[in-house]
């Protein structure tokens, strides 16, 4: 597709994205034209100066941004839809902790992690935020695999050193210095995929280990990922570990791991209006994960309020408390969210649109990763090619036709995946 464009590629489909929160654009039968893996542009009749560049066409198909995770357990995939009858805290402590305890042996870790990178590929995810282990071999084989795959991530080897069980606790100056190697060992690997610091939440991290994690943030720029306010219990438990403090997120705060690197928080089903503003103030992302809040019976995260105090909202599939790999099933449960909670509010938070989460699952998400997630000049070009003809007739509008494939749609109808421009071709599901 090389004319006389340096690395141009120009693509023929029918086109979605999400610009902003209230703009879904569509172009039927339009281009996008990609130079050294970023857009160019997208337009109704392909330019002039691109007339002589071979065209992809795709037809009838769907062309939409590549979909973005930004909170996924990955040594908890081999746990989907197992104890989804019980509450958080003791989901974690009679199936996680278990689970992930297994990860100490990297044999199992090659039997597992292929599935998970595997998996995101299928399921239409090209950039996605990673939580492994606490285990440093484990947590390098998955970054490995991610760099092998194509795909964009963040991966993270977990911290936590107390108020967890004996046989995952770590000790806190080596999950310290195993955390320094990889950041050392892999800042600098590939473009696109990343560690990023992993404090599993405040219960399960002691001050002295915060306070180190958040100078390698400072010293070292490394993005940082943890939870908050996932559920009332956990609340409770963080407020008498820290009584003095003002709230949970002022812990986070405190100790430079709340957006003094860009930053992400899961799930915020219980913030105060304090700390939303402060998340707002210190641009740091809310992951919202609707399926995982209700298969533990967290509760529903208000994300009206989050968005009209301009913080960035994401989505994620926080597998495995989230029983589904797919993103457009966590975008149709958080509209389901979102209307259960404009009742509970008395009609005052306003339901989520469709343009809203499908930005979320798509740019919302994807500015954590840079310029990703849209079809805007300079985005790199990750995107998915959509056969929804299975789904039923064509005579919709595209608008219709991407709701009803979020709804009804599903792997199946993927037919080629993209990331930064280049495509992304199945991973094995074995070593």
């Amino acid at each position: 597709m090389i004319n006389e464009h340096n690395l141009t590629q120009v693509y023929k489909g029918n086109i979605v994205y999400t610009p902003s929160l209230e703009e879904l654009t569509t172009i039927e039968n339009g281009y996008v034209v990609v130079e050294n893996h970023r857009v160019i542009g997208t337009f109704e009749q392909l330019p002039e100066e691109y007339r002589n560049c071979e065209v992809q066409d795709f037809g009838h198909r769907l062309i939409l941004p590549g979909f973005v995770d930004l909170h996924f357990h990955a040594p908890q995939f081999a746990n989907r839809g197992l104890g989804l009858d019980k509450e958080l805290l003791p989901w974690l402590e009679e199936y996680t902790f278990p689970e992930e305890s297994k990860f100490k042996d990297l044999s199992y870790a090659k039997e597992i992690y292929p599935q998970v990178v595997h998996a995101l590929w299928k399921n239409g995810t090209t950039r996605s935020v990673i939580f492994a282990s606490v285990h440093k071999d484990s947590t390098k084989y998955l970054l490995d695999l991610f760099i092998d795959s194509g795909l964009g991530a963040f991966v993270g080897k977990v911290n936590m050193d107390r108020n967890c069980p004996d046989f995952i606790l770590e000790d806190s100056e080596e999950s310290l210095s195993e955390t320094l190697e990889i950041i050392e060992e892999y800042s600098n690997k590939s473009p696109l995929v990343q560690p990023i610091l992993t404090p599993r939440f405040v219960p399960t991290c002691t001050t002295p280990l915060m306070e180190k994690l958040g100078s390698f943030a400072r010293d070292h720029k490394v993005f940082i990922q943890s939870h908050i306010s996932e559920n009332q219990g956990e609340v409770d438990w963080v407020k008498e570990l820290y009584p003095e403090s003002l709230d949970y997120a002022s812990i986070y705060h405190q100790y430079g791991l709340f957006g003094h690197q860009p930053t992400i928080m899961a799930h915020c089903v219980f913030n105060t209006d304090t700390e939303i503003e402060l998340m707002a103030k210190s641009g740091v992302y809310a992951a919202h994960c609707p399926n995982a809040n209700y298969n533990l019976a967290s509760g529903i995260m208000p994300v009206r309020s989050f968005l009209n105090k301009g913080v960035a909202v994401g989505l994620g599939t926080d597998v495995g408390a989230g029983h589904q790999v797919s993103i457009p099933k966590v975008m149709t449960a958080a509209v389901q969210a979102s209307k259960m909670k404009w009742l509970e509010s008395k009609k005052t938070l306003e339901p989520l649109k469709l343009s809203e989460v499908f930005f979320m699952g798509t740019k919302g998400g994807g500015k954590f990763f840079g310029k990703v997630g849209s079809f805007e000049p300079e985005y790199a070009f990750d995107a998915l090619i959509i056969d929804d003809r299975e789904l039923g007739t064509l005579d919709l509008t595209l608008t219709e036709r991407l709701e009803r494939y979020l709804y009804i749609g599903d792997d199946r109808h993927i037919e080629k995946r993209f990331v930064a421009g280049t495509e992304v071709l199945e991973p094995k599901k074995t070593p």
